[in-house]
């Protein structure tokens, strides 16, 4: 299901007027705007995108903004409704920002395809490879395993904004409340996680100010490298804990030399590439089916009220399965 691919075939320096102008006035055309462009998810993403479409032969290409910034990504929408897509797809950064654009699509008969986004508004289907209470505990498990159950810790996010990022912390933050008394959260969250520098800076304030922190959860995959780095600079292998979805191939030193303990993650490149199914089947007049089996997901039982369609496909990632991971190119 994951198959190695190059991480180059994404260039960062792309910009969302560059990749937005790549598309002509053609309605079987599929845009698919992700977070930020350049960062191993999203490269990984991409890979997913480029080689379902050529199966598939939909025309289908990833824009990739050059900063976590909400405005540009409206910015990448208007152009593809401008431009008569067919299909939108969209990793969004905030979801209430995105909600008049993404309207204006559907008034413009465009599909609209999200993911990371559940009920998201405007959206004609969201699509899931994790629950969002599956994927917040999993990883309250993993810390308070770490952290034997005692001691401060902080949550990152990747902002404040993105709706599911700050449900994964809800599902993790209730868990350890319920189970672990013993365990106490520092401030509320801290929406730093896209961002390998903030998040970096953020765990370095944090365990000044805090000397009995004792662990992080990051949600969004520059959290837990940021925060790793930050434990590796402090030398506290061992004593502060960090877990977190990361890209493996980026994780991957931090992992072995112990200042990251790891997390879960759900393939970038299988969401890619479920993009592109669900593009292909709206556009041919399909519909989703309760018990159908679609590519990439298996069974769904989808939520026709809210348009969610949510599995539960977790990948962990530690230090026996890293590498592996890595290889195939995550």
């Amino acid at each position: 299901m994951m198959k190695k691919f190059l991480c180059a075939a994404f260039a960062a320096t792309l910009t969302v007027a560059a990749s937005a102008s790549s598309f002509a006035a053609d309605t079987g055309k599929v845009g698919i705007v992700v977070k930020i462009g350049g960062i191993p998810w999203f490269n990984a993403m991409n890979a997913g995108i480029d080689e379902q479409s050529a199966k598939l032969g939909v025309d289908a290409k990833m824009i990739g903004p050059t900063s976590a910034d909400p405005a540009l990504q409206v910015r990448a929408i208007e152009d593809l409704i401008a431009q008569g897509v067919k299909v939108i797809g969209v990793v969004p950064n905030d979801a209430s920002v995105l909600e008049p654009v993404l309207k204006k699509a559907q008034d413009n008969n465009i599909i609209v395809l999200t993911h990371e986004s559940p009920n998201q508004k405007g959206a004609t289907w969201d699509f899931e490879l994790a629950s969002t209470q599956g994927f917040g505990e999993a990883h309250a498990k993993l810390l308070a395993e770490k952290m034997g159950g005692k001691g401060e810790y902080a949550v990152f996010v990747g902002s404040l904004t993105v709706p599911l990022h700050n449900a994964w912390a809800d599902a993790a933050i209730k868990y350890i409340q319920e189970n672990y008394p013993d365990m106490k959260l520092v401030g509320d969250r801290y929406g730093v996680a896209e961002d390998v520098d903030k998040s970096r800076s953020t765990a370095l304030d944090l365990m000044s100010a805090h000397p009995e922190l004792r662990g992080f959860i990051g949600f969004g995959s520059q959290g837990p490298i940021g925060a790793g780095r930050a434990i590796q600079e402090r030398r506290m292998a061992g004593k502060v804990f960090v877990v977190g979805p990361s890209s493996p191939g980026q994780s991957r030193r931090l992992i072995k030399d112990g200042v990251l303990t790891g997390g879960f993650m759900w393939n970038p490149k299988q969401a890619g590439e479920v993009f592109v199914t669900l593009a292909d089947k709206l556009m041919k007049g399909e519909e989703i089916k309760d018990g159908e089996t679609i590519e990439g997901l298996g069974v769904v039982h989808p939520d026709y009220q809210n348009h969610n369609i949510i599995v539960d496909q977790l990948v962990e990632i530690n230090k026996d399965t890293v590498d592996k991971l890595a290889a195939m190119g995550l």
